[in-house]
């Protein structure tokens, strides 16, 4: 008994001897990277596909796609954003949506209305054709995760929104401010919400997170004096604003003229 005891003590030991023999042996080589090898694996959908994990998420998937197929409300024709020269069809339907759904939450949190929104042509990604309008259109034309803010917005900055319509020369959404643009390129006769613009007054602008901080070169958004953020998806604006008006209205009003 004693010597097995005696035996167990002396293996323990060379283990721990043979341990500490290759981790000293180890630390004393220098291993140098002399050559990176790869190739490229074509992806094909066919070949991604495990049945065994489609046959788990199939399921999912058909509930999303039910969901997002489900019809919301009609469009009456097209709707696409190369409709006009400075605003779209398309463009004033979702700027018009951000101030109907906006002003809901704004309202009730803060006793305050929107005066305008100004969105961005680019943040556009998908018209709206005639015939049945699903969430899978709100996915389509809005697919950023992107919620609607509103800023409070002295009458300078006010000015500096229609210099960059002049300047960048593209359809911008806009909803609830018109005026028109001479041949000095300045803006004149500038109404909003059907009163004549006051460049000493506070003006409430809906936009979107990116754009209120300075996307798209909007540098005017981050001279807010105030940014109320409504925690409301554009999507979701416009999922609930299908569901509300059943028939999409078409807005051809002139909100931009030229001299």
């Amino acid at each position: 008994m004693v010597k097995l005891k005696k035996y167990n003590r002396f293996l323990k030991l060379f283990v721990i001897f043979l341990t500490l023999t290759s981790i000293f042996s180890c630390s004393e080589k220098n291993y140098n990277l002399t050559k990176i090898e790869g190739k490229q694996i074509p992806i094909t959908e066919k070949g991604a596909e495990t049945p065994e994990i489609e046959k788990f998420i199939k399921p999912y998937r058909d509930h999303i796609n039910k969901d997002l197929d489900s019809v919301l409300a009609y469009c009456p024709e097209n709707l696409d954003k190369n409709s006009g020269k400075w605003q779209t069809t398309i463009g004033n339907m979702l700027a018009d949506a951000c101030v109907q759904r906006g002003n809901i939450i704004f309202k009730s949190r803060e006793n305050k209305t929107i005066d305008f929104c100004l969105l961005n042509f680019g943040g556009i990604r998908a018209g709206l054709p005639k015939g049945n309008v699903t969430s899978r259109s709100a996915f389509e034309i809005m697919p950023f995760e992107n919620n609607l803010v509103v800023l409070a917005l002295k009458g300078e900055q006010v000015l500096e929104i229609t210099s960059y319509f002049v300047k960048t020369q593209k359809a911008q959404p806009l909803s609830g401010m018109t005026f028109t643009i001479t041949k000095d390129k300045t803006a004149k006769n500038i109404v909003i919400q059907g009163k004549p613009f006051d460049v000493n007054k506070t003006y409430y602008v809906a936009t979107n997170d990116y754009l209120a901080n300075g996307g798209d070169n909007m540098s005017f958004f981050a001279k807010n004096t105030q940014k109320f953020d409504l925690n409301y998806k554009l999507r979701n604006v416009l999922i609930d604003y299908f569901k509300e008006v059943k028939t999409i209205p078409v807005s051809k009003d002139i909100r931009i003229t030229e001299e």
